[in-house]
């Protein structure tokens, strides 16, 4: 069991203390995990202390704590991003699209606009810029893949068609995919990905890895042991973790494999 996608900053709810940090651990080893990974928002870069996080999980020698980072992909920012990425020695980091064309979709006051938007579209449009993102080479982990789906608007086509390219270049380029269990917190009401992108990702060998999402301690590990149950059924015997922006599988059974 891991959760790659915690944010300990949230929103800049909180800030980077020795405090803070050991909520979120404690919540890890209560939720037995075996790996969290810290991946804070990029656009908070001046408010990260990744050296302090490593330095509180001295403390719990039990757990593997990793450092990533969740980057909003923009092609325009990707000079920056590359910057950020080779300044610190992340264990991985997030590709994730929030964002298309200056609309930040996600926000809650953007339902209306979705409704406007032609769906079939609307996922090309997205999925468009995920592919861009994987394409970049600066990524090890695609966030939230179907983020689009948010406000339950379902495309007319099989969405297993509009994301078909995109997930061979996510493949071909050797990324993992999230099971991200925040969208069921969402309208969707739905993990990301949704079951049939899953097993179409299972059946492609796109490595798969967990995350809850969680912008507070007390929802780390959220849902993922549902998850695992699902990922059974699909015939997933292992997930993948990261350190030193290599991966790792783990078995279900919190058992490492290999390094």
């Amino acid at each position: 069991m891991l959760d790659l996608h915690v944010h300990l900053l949230g929103h800049l709810d909180r800030e980077v203390t020795r405090g803070n940090i050991r909520l979120f651990l404690d919540e890890a080893k209560k939720k037995n995990l075996v790996q969290i990974g810290f991946a804070d928002h990029d656009m908070y870069w001046n408010d990260l202390n990744l050296d302090l996080i490593r330095e509180v999980a001295e403390e719990y020698p039990e757990l593997q704590v990793r450092i990533g980072l969740e980057v909003d992909y923009r092609e325009e920012n990707e000079e920056l991003i590359r910057k950020r990425i080779s300044s610190y020695p992340f264990d991985y980091t997030i590709g994730s699209v929030h964002e298309i064309s200056g609309w930040f979709f996600d926000y809650p006051e953007e339902e209306e606009e979705h409704l406007r938007r032609d769906p079939d579209s609307l996922y090309l449009e997205y999925f468009a810029l995920v592919e861009k993102a994987a394409a970049s080479g600066m990524f090890q982990i695609i966030g939230h893949f179907d983020l689009i789906k948010l406000f339950k608007i379902r495309p007319r086509t099989d969405v297993r068609i509009l994301a078909g390219r995109t997930l061979e270049t996510i493949r071909k380029q050797g990324l993992a995919i999230e099971v991200n269990t925040n969208g069921r917190y969402k309208p969707v009401q739905e993990f990301y990905p949704e079951p049939k992108l899953l097993e179409l990702i299972y059946q492609m060998g796109i490595p798969i890895t967990l995350g809850s999402d969680a912008h507070e301690p007390s929802t780390v590990g959220r849902d993922l042991e549902e998850v695992v149950q699902q990922l059974k059924l699909f015939g997933v015997k292992e997930i993948t973790g990261f350190a030193g922006q290599r991966p790792h599988a783990l078995m279900f059974k919190n058992t490492l494999i290999g390094e």
